[in-house]
């Protein structure tokens, strides 16, 4: 289990407002940081800022900024990415404009849309996603004909893609198929997923001869996509926050998660 008080010395740094992650980072390598009088260059360090004395060119860091947890429909088009050097729109241009710097846990490529969880909680975002928790992600798929049993067997067994061992658990129910614009049949399938490769539902349906027309993640861990809108951002309640804290496996799954 994660302590959740303790956190990486370059986290508390960010958090306060002062520098990214990044920045961070390098002040701390630049020797510009001290905690409890000592000047320390351990980026592997965790501190408390509550109980301990962090500085910055022997100065007290400002005050952390408030947590903040939203759930986004992500459109199409959107990158699931904090910046792009090209400028294209990211998910962080859809949080209101008075957010703290936050990241997006996890992906979901260029052409997908769907749930996707913005928050500057860097434990949070480490413990949900770490291989071992395997907090499970929902999709809803769809793909062009209707894949067999036989075919969603391979899914269910997994796919060796390129030495990358590629597994889902399809839904038992599937939507009836329909005709596409370019007259081919598609059909719907839910598939569930328990690590975050990438683009992994596309590489499981392509590998089955079923390319995928629409994909949307409808679910993360205990986080539900509902009826939010594309392109809307709405905050957290504090009983999502406190299951996405136990799904990370942090100790502290109590309120403390707003303040």
């Amino acid at each position: 289990m994660i302590n959740s008080d303790n956190i990486r010395i370059s986290v508390a740094i960010a958090r306060s407002g002062v520098a990214s992650r990044r920045g961070a980072e390098t002040l701390v390598r630049e020797r510009r940081v001290t905690v409890d009088g000592q000047v320390t260059t351990d980026l592997s360090l965790r501190v408390n800022p509550r109980t301990q004395e962090i500085t910055l060119d022997g100065r007290p860091l400002p005050e952390s900024e408030p947590l903040r947890h939203y759930a986004l429909n992500k459109p199409r088009g959107v990158l699931s990415s904090a910046r792009d050097d090209r400028g294209r729109r990211t998910v962080i241009d859809l949080l209101p404009s008075d957010s703290p710097r936050c990241v997006p846990v996890g992906r979901l490529d260029l052409d997908s849309e769907g749930l996707i969880l913005l928050t500057n909680d860097g434990p949070l975002v480490t413990g949900l996603l770490h291989p071992s928790r395997e907090v499970p992600r929902v999709y809803l798929a769809e793909v062009i004909g209707t894949p067999t049993d036989t075919e969603l067997d391979r899914i269910f067994n997994g796919v060796d893609d390129d030495g990358e061992l590629l597994q889902a658990t399809p839904a038992r129910s599937r939507r009836a198929g329909r005709r596409f614009r370019d007259r081919r049949t598609t059909s719907w399938m839910t598939l569930t997923l328990h690590t975050g490769r990438k683009r992994e539902v596309r590489r499981l349906c392509d590998a089955i001869g079923h390319p995928v027309v629409t994909l949307r993640r409808v679910r993360f861990g205990p986080l539900l996509l509902q009826d939010l809108p594309e392109g809307v951002v709405r905050p957290l309640s504090r009983r999502e926050i406190r299951l996405l804290r136990r799904a990370a496996g942090l100790v502290d799954d109590s309120a403390e998660a707003e303040r």
